[in-house]
């Protein structure tokens, strides 16, 4: 399964990527914004997943996902959001723009699992 990772925090890209590492998912991408992780996932259409930040320099992670879904290669891509925007207006916000789930920072390797278990339809 090929996940990709957009967060500007290496730190976080760092944890979310060692998480995922030990759930068993080795084909993991990288983005530090919105337009790198564009460019990733447009390079690298057979994505299984993306996993994005909110907030974020030069495009921000609601701005990915809306950029995602208008194109119509990834119409069905999963997409979980991270961010520390735990406001019920931003779950809405982020929901409406094609968000399949949602994770609050801080969140425990467990939440990430039953996350991405739950998009996936799978024991992640």
């Amino acid at each position: 399964m090929k996940l990709l990772v957009v967060d500007d925090s290496s730190t976080m890209r760092r944890i979310i990527k060692n998480t995922l590492q030990r759930l068993g998912h080795t084909d993991i991408f990288e983005g530090g914004d919105g337009v790198e992780g564009w460019g990733v996932l447009d390079a690298n259409p057979d994505m299984d997943m993306l996993i994005t930040d909110w907030n974020m320099p030069e495009m921000n992670g609601l701005e990915l996902v809306k950029k995602v879904r208008a194109d119509a290669r990834f119409k069905d891509l999963p997409i979980i959001m991270v961010t520390t925007e735990g406001g019920k207006a931003e779950v809405i916000t982020a929901l409406k723009a094609g968000v399949n789930n949602y994770i609050v920072k801080p969140f425990t390797p467990q939440v990430l699992k039953e996350k991405l278990g739950a998009v996936m339809g799978i024991d992640a």
